[in-house]
């Protein structure tokens, strides 16, 4: 039995949970009280603790979904089974400390921010000491901040690397080491999602489809176009994850993102998409004005879309179609050559159809989980029928833009042997059909588009249209 060793004091951020608690809060109140931000400077004014109470205040973490290091709660509860007293001690707010506590059930005690002195370093070693007694108790921390709290504890238990263990075991007996969670450049590449960059590629098509993109200075336009909208799109990606953390925690997939499983920090998620929006405008400038209009309206539309419009039923899947035609436009504008109406009507009758697509698996990954919505999206399973209907109708409609199109006098004067086009549309209708045929079996990627990147049938799919548009020409 160990009902004879000192109390187990244990920290929360960054030890018990590799999240901060305070900054992903932060995040919470942007999403859902924005004009909240404007009182943080008073808050701050009265004190750190005061400021995490009154955020804690307006918004509520649920404990169940946050993300905990497996190793040391595992090691937690053996202790807390041979009989020794643990202790929840954090500078977090005592609100979200209790949420904790009570979900773990492993504590027999919480210590945490009541509102007066912020009880982080020399605040809580002395707090510890005061009712444990000097080396009268055992911490669990994470950070430098720790020393001055191990300093007056019998052992450290430390969560992070050998270095802080070392500078640790200067200060009091070493116990238990547990590797703390170490971003890395490929988890930075995996939450920027540099593989949706694929999508971006529809920048190309204006200057593709106009036969122009040979031409030097189209071609810089473009590339700087491209590369200028990836940044801005991973831009957006980091700040949607961050504020769409509590949704992603719940879902079977999304929560061993980066940041929803904690492998990355929200507050470097944060700086890193500013750091890549203030690149992706420079870059846009060396383009034109015209193209950095675009590029700012597509910013906006997705932070739009982050905050509101994607729990807003059919105005969600509008947008997202929308975002894809947007791109297209932005190709238009960045190599100066006018944007086609059949090209942007064929854009947003495919893609709305493929962004229904995504609604669509996502409800029935609800459905087959037993619940009756959508990860917070404005649907409920009722409405699977009748997406289905909506999806297939805007998909059949883009192939008829096609064929139109084909028949029309701007494609005559492009290309010198139309006639071959026409196998273009039997080609698209069995894709699209094969597309909503996976969707309604289950068996569809969370994207459309990142799934058609995958498939074999759709990438030969492609590579033979691509031959036939090669022959007409």
């Amino acid at each position: 039995m160990n009902s004879a060793a000192p109390p187990l004091c244990v920290d929360l951020d960054g030890t018990l949970t590799p999240i901060d608690t305070l900054h992903e809060s932060l995040l919470g109140l942007a999403k859902e009280a924005p004009v909240a931000l404007l009182s943080l400077p008073g808050w701050l004014a009265q004190g750190k603790a005061e400021f995490k109470h009154q955020i804690a205040s307006r918004v509520t973490l649920d404990a169940s979904t946050l993300p905990y290091h497996d190793a040391l709660l595992a090691w937690l509860r053996s202790e807390r089974a041979s009989g020794r007293k643990l202790v929840l001690v954090t500078a977090a707010n005592r609100s979200i400390a209790e949420a904790v506590a009570n979900h773990l059930q492993v504590f027999d005690d919480v210590i945490a921010n009541d509102g007066g002195e912020n009880l982080s370093g020399e605040r809580k070693r002395l707090a510890l000491v005061q009712r444990f007694g000097e080396k009268g108790y055992d911490y669990a921390g994470n950070d430098s901040v720790d020393l001055a709290v191990w300093k007056s504890a019998r052992q450290a238990i430390v969560v992070g690397t050998p270095a802080l263990a070392r500078r640790a075991q200067q200060v009091a007996e070493l116990g238990p080491v547990f590797a703390g969670t170490q971003p890395s450049l490929k988890l930075w590449i995996k939450a920027a999602r540099l593989y949706q960059w694929v999508k971006n590629l529809l920048i190309f098509v204006p200057a593709l489809l106009a036969h122009a993109i040979t031409q030097p200075t189209v071609l810089l336009h473009a590339v700087l176009a491209f590369i200028a909208f990836g940044l801005c799109a991973s831009s957006v990606y980091l700040i949607n994850d961050l504020l769409d953390l509590p949704a992603d925690r719940r879902h079977k997939r999304k929560r061993f993102r980066p940041f929803a499983s904690g492998a990355l920090p929200a507050r470097s998620g944060a700086l890193v998409s500013a750091a890549l929006l203030i690149t992706a405008a420079i870059i846009a400038a060396l383009t034109n004005i015209y193209f950095c209009v675009v590029l700012a309206a597509y910013y906006v539309v997705t932070w739009a879309y982050s905050l509101r419009l994607k729990r807003a039923a059919l105005i969600d899947v509008m947008t997202l179609a929308g975002l894809y035609t947007i791109r297209i436009i932005a190709g238009s504008a960045a190599v100066l050559i006018a944007p086609s109406f059949w090209l942007l009507a064929f854009s947003i009758f495919l893609f709305l159809s493929l962004g229904i697509v995504k609604r669509y698996a996502e409800l029935e990954d609800a459905r087959q989980a037993g619940k009756a919505g959508g990860h917070g999206r404005g649907y409920g399973t009722e409405d699977l029928p009748l997406l289905m209907n909506l999806g297939t109708a805007a998909g059949y409609c883009a192939i008829v833009v096609m064929a139109l199109y084909i028949n029309s006098a701007d494609s005559q004067a492009l290309y010198k042997h139309a006639k071959p086009l026409w196998l273009i549309c039997p080609l698209m209708l069995f894709w699209i059909s094969r597309v909503w045929l996976l969707t309604t079996r289950g068996k569809m990627h969370d994207d459309p588009v990142i799934f058609a990147l995958r498939d074999r049938a759709s990438l030969l799919l492609f590579v033979v249209i691509g031959a036939i548009v090669a022959l007409a020409i």
